[in-house]
């Protein structure tokens, strides 16, 4: 029979996104799948139940989960949820099975097939499966719209009868998707963008996008595009270069992450305090720790007169695209392995091989075929 494929109701607090649309339910139909979709899963990202119906699912209200060969959700299953699955089913989201003891040892006694889509390797074949990606572009659009509503003046120049209003100076920390999505829209604001990143390579993406590329006179070029450690002294003129650059700053958008570490802290205490009352900092590394110091992950308080905000999932927020891109990604990967209605596994395919968890012994056999494989 053709294998079952299960979209998951998110249960995170705050989530909205879902990780199939009626488009790529669609699509995964026309693989030869069969699609169940919890209901209500789509509601937050304005994909209602009937949408789904009409695009060929099945409607549940999640009763029936290990019967799923594939399962398809956004952010990781709780470990009760997780022992409802079908044993060695495939699981496929943003999982970080590592980060959560209970998480993955409910993936293990289930022998759970992961793929945590985070681990992807970021090559160009990729690009189209990027979830970090796609969902970064959000949260950064979403990171300065948050600073401009939290900043007491005017982002763009405006000539007034009551005179002329300077525009904004705004920085963003970081120039990944989500950086470079924060300046785009910062200028579309009309503020006066700055970027800043160690990593000297990004001065023209910076430029292409109508910012200044803040050259602090400290590289920190890494393998793979990105940044490496800096040296204590490297940090050093770094922070004191950026702590007098910042007295004139009036917003701050902080996007530096590095992938499966604790962002790095580049907005000092000292720093914070030493800008002048009324600025802003949106700390969008929050959920990893934040690049500024102060930051409290989930909380915006006032420090000093400079007010610190932590979001949290920002992508969420603007779910209906976010989602869209995100059921893109998701469908784009399975499409390796979903072919005329059964999974096969390609291990010699590296975005399977490096993405999988747990990871696969090296003489594993090339093609592996699931139990749900067969005729549709």
């Amino acid at each position: 029979m053709a294998v079952e494929v299960r979209v998951l109701k998110e249960t995170a607090s705050g989530e909205r996104r879902v990780a199939a649309t009626p488009e790529t339910v669609r699509k995964l139909l026309a693989a030869g799948a069969q699609v169940t979709v919890e209901r209500g899963a789509g509601i937050g990202a304005g994909f209602v139940d009937q949408a789904y119906a009409d695009a060929g699912a099945r409607l549940d209200d999640g009763d029936a989960r290990d019967a799923a060969d594939l399962v398809l959700c956004v952010q990781p299953p709780p470990p009760a949820d997780i022992a409802r699955l079908k044993p060695g089913a495939t699981l496929v989201g943003m999982l970080q099975p590592q980060a959560d003891v209970a998480r993955a040892e409910a993936l293990q006694a289930r022998s759970i097939q992961s793929f945590p889509l985070e681990k992807l390797p970021r090559t160009t074949r990729a690009q189209a499966m990027d979830v970090l990606s796609s969902q970064a572009g959000m949260a950064g659009y979403k990171a300065v719209l948050i600073a401009a509503q939290l900043a007491p003046r005017f982002f763009p120049m405006l000539t007034t009868a009551a005179g002329t209003i300077r525009p904004s100076k705004v920085l963003i920390v970081g120039a990944g998707v989500a950086g470079l999505q924060a300046i785009a829209t910062a200028r579309r604001l009309g503020a006066q963008v700055e970027g800043f990143d160690v990593r000297p390579e990004t001065r023209e993406q910076i430029e292409s996008l109508g910012g200044k590329f803040l050259d602090l006179g400290v590289s920190a070029a890494g393998e793979g595009g990105y940044a490496r450690q800096l040296t204590d002294e490297e940090r050093a003129v770094q922070q004191q270069r950026l702590a007098d650059h910042l007295k004139g700053i009036d917003v701050i958008v902080c996007t530096a992450a590095v992938p499966g570490r604790p962002a790095p802290k580049i907005i000092s205490t000292a720093m914070a305090e030493g800008m002048k009352p009324g600025s802003v900092i949106v700390d969008l590394a929050a959920e990893t720790g934040g690049n500024c110091e102060l930051t409290r992950p989930g909380d915006t308080f006032d420090h000093g007169g400079v007010t610190i905000a932590g979001p949290l999932n920002l992508a969420s927020l603007g779910a209906v695209h976010a989602s869209e891109m995100y059921a893109r990604n998701v469908l784009n990967f399975v499409s390796l392995f979903v072919r005329d209605g059964a999974l096969q596994f390609d291990w010699d395919d590296e975005l399977l091989a490096k993405t999988v968890w747990p990871e696969r012994p090296s003489e594993a056999a090339p093609v592996t075929e699931s139990p749900a494989a067969g005729a549709a």
